[in-house]
């Protein structure tokens, strides 16, 4: 079965998932904005950078977990949610569904995607 041959019975769902985990990542890179401030140096600026965009490329690295591995990947990004929750204690309830909840959902649909793909 060629590439684009298995692109067209991928399930829809999973087609979500992955959209959704690139949201997510741009999601999260948009905080990275805050490390531009004056009077910083730019050696200091792209350390900032790049430590703030740190959660945005884990997140891009489970997508491609997920890509080559749904039940794998989908179980990387359930466990970012809940240590999330773990970690974060005290944080408004929108806080955890914005942060916490949408890694879950797309981990979430990433194994529901899985299990239709193998009923085809």
């Amino acid at each position: 079965m060629t590439q684009k041959q298995h692109m067209n019975h991928l399930p829809l769902v999973t087609r979500i998932a992955r959209i959704s985990a690139v949201a997510y990542a741009l999601f999260l890179s948009i905080f990275a904005l805050d490390v531009f401030e004056p009077g910083l140096s730019t050696g200091q600026v792209l350390v900032a950078l790049g430590i703030h965009l740190l959660p945005s490329l884990v997140i891009l690295l489970f997508l491609w977990i997920a890509w080559k591995n749904p039940i794998i990947g989908g179980l990387l990004f359930i466990l970012v949610g809940i240590a999330y929750i773990i970690e974060a204690g005290g944080q408004a309830f929108l806080t955890y569904l914005l942060i916490a909840g949408i890694p879950i959902l797309i981990g979430l649909l990433f194994l529901w995607g899985y299990r239709l793909a193998r009923k085809v």
